[in-house]
């Protein structure tokens, strides 16, 4: 159901507003360079320090522009059950295509604590989900044979997968079966992850170089591994730029300086060490972006 090149979609900003202009326009430079999702609201789009109103407009303007183009994916997650079923009522409301779900932070539920919550999110939202595994964020892993228990509750159709473990990806593959979509939250990991299995990727590095990373899950889904691989190995070095620092502030301010946004980011992000910005700007100049 998902696959491809996903963008997770970083959320412009001028003089401390959401900058919509500029949303939308995001929004069809993706779809011209060949991204299968659309993800606002989630990690990369600042969720965390949106307002309510600012995390409804933000969804609606990227469903307008996608304009059923490509797929949206809204982030509607929450550490509360509740707060979560309120964003995602809203995004089906709008006509997004699917939630994305991040496990509950801070509160580091049991296990069957993660599973009752997106059970019931599901059921209370006739919306397809993808539930988002990321313990380096949340404190706690969704383990694997929780994952197969979700993968059986109707609407949820698969995960992004952060875990940076390709074991335990290889387990939640085993378990949840063909029909349950594996993502990769990791884009380094998005071509090891397709030869276990995995469907695609919602991705960082998507935001600045969309047409290579299309190009490469596009390749391999065809067969061409050596393209595919070419492809994995010329954006590896990208990959790391920008995670020099905690997601989004490296690609909100590679694309500030490749003029895609203006500069900004909200407390309690900031802006680069110096040392880490010119690691950025290196990187973008050998990859030809700058």
């Amino acid at each position: 159901m998902f696959e491809g090149a996903m963008t997770a979609l970083v959320t412009p900003f001028k003089k401390g507003k959401v900058d919509e202009k500029k949303l939308a326009e995001l929004v069809e430079f993706h779809i011209k360079n060949g991204t299968s999702g659309i993800v606002p609201c989630g990690t990369t789009g600042e969720s965390a320090t949106l307002s309510y109103e600012e995390h409804d407009r933000v969804i609606e303007i990227v469903i307008e522009a996608a304009n059923k183009k490509v797929k949206v994916i809204a982030g509607t997650g929450s550490n509360s059950t509740q707060e979560a079923l309120m964003l995602t009522e809203h995004a089906k409301k709008a006509g997004a295509d699917a939630s994305l779900q991040v496990s509950p932070y801070y509160n580091k539920p049991t296990q069957e604590g993660l599973y009752l919550h997106f059970k019931t999110i599901a059921e209370g939202v006739d919306l397809p989900m993808i539930v988002y595994n990321i313990a380096s964020r949340t404190g706690v892993n969704i383990e694997p044979e929780t994952m197969a228990r979700i993968s059986k509750v109707r609407n949820i159709a698969g995960v992004k997968e952060s875990s940076g473990n390709l074991e335990q990806m290889a387990r939640i593959r085993y378990l949840c079966g063909e029909k349950f979509d594996l993502i990769s939250g990791d884009d380094g990991l998005t071509l090891p992850l397709m030869a276990i299995g995995g469907t695609g990727v919602i991705s960082v590095v998507n935001n600045i170089a969309p047409k290579d990373v299309s190009d490469m899950t596009a390749k391999f889904k065809k067969g061409d591994l050596e393209g595919a691989r070419k492809l994995h190995y010329k954006l590896l070095p990208l990959v790391k730029a920008v995670f020099l620092e905690t997601n989004p502030i490296p690609v909100k301010t590679a694309m500030s300086l490749m003029g895609m946004i203006e500069p900004g980011l909200r407390l309690p992000l900031c802006s680069m060490a110096e040392a880490n910005l010119e690691k950025l700007k290196k990187a973008l100049k050998d990859y030809g972006l700058l």
